[in-house]
């Protein structure tokens, strides 16, 4: 293993502290306007990443978490009757989730929530792209 010379080491360790309490802020936010519409952060999460009809795996991808946890997550949501699982268009082994009117109700509501004092209000939408871009940059892919 290839030592950093100490400076990028610095850095480097500078930059991860950033990105870590970046990520602890915005589930603190999350976690905040979810619990104001009787949510959990996970649920919250997961009806922000609801952008139309998705896979259980797709939500899965979008919410980084494992599949079983979306499940979970997507069967207290449904008994909540803000999400529905449908027969799937072309795969006949797959399950669709599709967002009620009151799930797609509840959404917006979350998101204009999300929206106030988001710990990236700060950053104009240039900067909020030149973030994105880096940080995409920055994640390492299998």
């Amino acid at each position: 293993m290839t030592k950093l010379p100490e400076p990028q080491a610095i850095a480097e360790r500078e930059v991860c502290g950033l990105v870590n309490g970046l990520a602890q802020q915005i589930a603190d936010h999350v976690r905040g306007r979810a619990v104001a519409l009787g949510l959990t952060a996970a649920q919250a999460t997961a009806l922000r990443e609801m952008t139309g009809p998705m896979t259980m795996r797709e939500l899965a991808e979008r919410m980084s978490c494992e599949p079983s946890n979306t499940t979970f997550v997507i069967d207290k949501l449904e008994k909540q009757g803000l999400v529905e699982r449908r027969a799937h268009p072309t795969d006949r082994r797959a399950k669709q989730l599709v967002l009620t009117a009151e799930g797609g109700s509840l959404r917006e509501q979350l998101l204009e929530l999300l929206a106030q004092d988001s710990p990236l209000g700060g950053l104009t939408p240039q900067q909020q792209r030149v973030l994105h871009d880096l940080l995409e940059q920055a994640i390492i892919r299998p």
